[in-house]
């Protein structure tokens, strides 16, 4: 599914870890009380929503996003939703104020999903919320075989328990299935790349021989874009995403956190970089070029070469590009390598996921609520969210593939808003997971996108040991890496630009400077003891 629009929304989601101020207010509602018998006779073989035959529950679920579709029971999956769990679900949709409000007064409803695993509200989470392995050992055992291992694990708390569970949740498994595409890549017009002899353009010096081919045949066009920095600390393309193209290690040679801004490997490119600046390759537009400027210039294909970050989220302006001129497509090729012989490490969602779901400790019917995990976290309920009923929405092909009936392609082709209206197909995302379609659909390839991320799916590596090592919100660390991540931003545009090696190695030695004002050094010791954290977590250590 396209979840663009979405992750543009986490931006302002997340600033509830900055107002999130405590959940152990008294409340109105009485807490859940787990030594509560279930009303079934527990089957470790059998999902609990099967054997419990109590009908016309409702439960309440908040989540923090307004943008979330509130209807229930309408649509081909919360139709078979309420139908199978004998279930119904009253949706409540807020801001961050209105979410801090719930806590603040205790009064929070059955499910809550809030957005990032590391915010305060997650890190608080065993003081109002219930642990869903304690859960499911009372009411659901089943829950054991559709849950994945490793996320739980990653979620655990410090008491043992585990409260949330995410969505998208990518484990060392997934990476290595092959199901899950590459995202960021090096890619050329490829009527560009014949027309100057599809060159080599790995090292520095082939690279800019390359750019100076492009501007000489190709004039109108930019021949080097990438994806613009941002005041909040985005170093764009030529960050994260250019670090792991070249390969760029996550950790040192003694496993510690690695400062891969000031990688040697890495700097040395930023200099071929800016050597392109200075021979009229780049010009200052591109800087500037983010968000819609970008991606209009992706669309008329203006740039010969880009560094692209995130290309599904890309694929509607380089469809708009390919449609309009075929012979433009652009493709994906090794480009820049690292100098000193590592392979690209590329990354995609990590474990932590996007959306994090928790029960209450206020739930009205916590035997129903685990039971509603277990649902769509199964087999049965990816089926219902990912491709709808069978002989209703979808059918299994000779190779036992689930494809969309003729109607509902159709429909999704011609008219998206009914199609989501009416099947709501990929859009009930809280438990779903990017490799599910592709394991188990027939799905029609992107013409615009398949080269490219089939080019990077070999070089994805996933970096599970730095997620989630950023000081917490609130602390003097936060605030530092704040400012760096600021700094940074600007040094990196600064760098591209200078006129000589001399005023290179000054901003550079400026920055390092600033890192030393600004407590970088406990930065870097919060990093390196959550990342022993995560190590024990994967179980790394053992």
């Amino acid at each position: 599914m396209n979840k663009s629009i979405y992750r543009i929304s986490l931006v302002f989601l997340l600033a509830i870890s900055l107002i999130f101020t405590g959940c152990s207010n008294t409340s109105k509602k009485t807490e859940a009380n787990l030594d509560e018998e279930a009303r079934y006779t527990i089957d470790e073989n059998t999902p609990a929503w099967k054997l419990d035959k109590q009908e016309n529950t409702e439960l309440t679920w908040y989540v923090n996003a307004e943008w979330w579709n509130k209807d229930y029971g309408n649509d081909t999956i919360t139709k078979k939703l309420k139908e199978d769990l004998n279930l119904d679900i009253k949706f409540l949709t807020g801001d961050d104020t209105k979410l801090n409000t719930y806590f603040s007064g205790g009064d929070l409803p059955d499910i809550v999903t809030i957005f990032g695993g590391n915010t305060k509200a997650a890190l608080d989470a065993e003081s109002w919320a219930l642990p869903l392995n304690k859960l499911a050992d009372k009411y659901d055992p089943y829950f054991y075989k559709v849950a994945q291992q490793q996320t739980l694990d990653w979620y655990k708390l410090d008491d043992g328990n585990t409260y949330g569970y995410p969505s998208y949740s990518n484990t060392q498994e997934h990476y290595e299935s092959g199901a899950i595409p590459g995202n960021d890549a090096f890619i050329i017009r490829q009527d560009v790349y014949k027309a100057i002899g599809s060159p080599d353009m790995s090292t520095p010096d082939t690279f800019l021989a390359a750019l100076d081919k492009i501007k000489k045949q190709f004039p109108d066009l930019v021949p080097f874009g990438f994806k613009g920095f941002s005041a909040a600390g985005d170093a764009g393309s030529l960050g994260a995403s250019f670090q792991n193209h070249i390969g760029v290690p996550i950790t040192t040679s003694d496993g510690k956190w690695n400062d891969r801004n000031l990688d040697e490997d890495y700097l040395t490119w930023i200099k071929a970089f800016n050597e392109a600046y200075k021979l009229g390759y780049l010009n200052d537009d591109t800087f500037s070029d983010d968000g819609p400027l970008f991606e209009e210039k992706v669309s008329n294909g203006k740039y010969a070469t880009i560094m692209a970050s995130g290309v599904a989220q890309l694929y509607t302006f380089l469809q708009k590009n390919l449609a309009a001129h075929p012979d433009q497509k652009y493709i994906a090729i090794d480009g820049p390598k690292s100098t000193v012989g590592n392979e690209p490490t590329l990354t995609q969602s990590g474990i932590s996921g996007w959306s994090v779901t928790y029960i209450s400790k206020k739930v009205k019917d916590p035997q129903k609520a685990i039971q509603l995990y277990t649902y769509l976290l199964s087999e049965e309920g990816q089926y219902l969210t990912t491709f709808g009923v069978e002989d209703e929405t979808f059918e299994f092909n000779e190779d036992g593939k689930a494809t969309l009936l003729p109607e509902v392609a159709k429909l999704q082709q011609d008219n998206p808003d009914e199609y989501k209206t009416k099947y709501r197909l990929g859009e009930f995302w809280f438990f779903g997971h990017d490799t599910f379609k592709v394991q188990h659909g027939e799905v029609e390839p992107l013409e615009s996108t398949e080269q490219i991320q089939a080019w990077g799916t070999p070089y994805l590596k996933p970096q599970f040991v730095i997620e989630n090592i950023d000081p917490d919100q609130g602390t003097a660390e936060a605030r530092s890496l704040t400012n760096i991540n600021s700094q940074w931003a600007t040094t990196l545009a600064t760098l591209l630009r200078v006129k000589n090696d001399e005023q290179f190695d000054q901003v550079l030695n400026d920055y390092k400077k600033f890192l030393d004002g600004n407590h970088f050094d406990s930065i870097v010791k919060v990093r390196n003891e959550k990342m022993e954290k995560n190590i024990e977590k994967l179980g790394l250590n053992k």
